[in-house]
């Protein structure tokens, strides 16, 4: 029936960073916990690990909108 496979691949590698972003938002919180890190250190932490997850995702927006438009 003509299933495109690339869409399938490249739906199961952002579904697959999606996951590995999680377990490691998950490690994080976790080693803060265990080592007790004060409220400053843990806002600190959060902003770093959100404004990677954020430029990466704006990364991948931007690729498709090029890509979409035949600039890439």
């Amino acid at each position: 029936m003509g299933y495109d496979i690339e869409l399938y691949e490249s739906l199961a590698l952002w579904i697959g960073l999606a996951i590995l972003f999680f377990f490691i938002g998950m490690a994080i919180q976790d080693v803060l916990k265990r080592g007790k890190v004060p409220l400053f250190g843990r806002v600190f932490v959060w902003i770093v690990l959100f404004t990677g997850c954020a430029g990466f995702i704006a990364k991948g927006i931007i690729q498709f909108i090029y890509e979409t438009q035949g600039l890439g």
